[in-house]
């Protein structure tokens, strides 16, 4: 029997955008379930990031995704390597502004292939700006 493919991403996911989606897609063909590991807003608090929406609503919109399976909570940078372990990650994606910042996992999970996907052209804080900017013009 084939070993099921457990793949994880991690991120804000601030206003789900078709850049989202597309990373969300690809990581979910990588394998057979897809575990998203949500920022908190107190994490993003000690990242120096403020999220438009608050943690209950993006984890409400990434839940109704097809493609994601299991939604769980960020607190902290350690918590990647907890949930690795608690789900026995096969690959653990990013996007590729992330790019070499998690390859030490590898030394810690031999296993684990660690992959970094290009970002879209569209993102959060560009949306952001453009709306705020919208606002400035009324």
């Amino acid at each position: 029997m084939k070993e099921e493919v457990v793949v994880l991403v991690a991120g804000t996911f601030d206003i789900i955008h078709e850049s989202h989606i597309n990373m969300l897609r690809n990581a979910k063909n990588l394998g057979d379930k897809l575990i998203v590991m949500l920022s908190t807003d107190e994490f993003n608090t000690q990242k120096g990031k403020i999220a438009y929406q608050d943690y209950e609503t993006r984890k409400f919109v990434l839940e109704a995704i097809h493609y994601v399976d299991v939604v769980v909570p960020e607190n902290s940078w350690d918590d990647k390597e907890l949930y690795i372990d608690m789900f026995d990650i096969n690959i653990f994606a990013m996007g590729d502004d992330w790019r070499g910042k998690f390859d030490d996992l590898k030394m810690i999970f031999p296993k684990l292939k660690v992959m970094y996907f290009p970002r879209g052209k569209t993102s959060s804080q560009k949306i952001k700006q453009d709306i705020s900017k919208l606002e400035k013009e009324d």
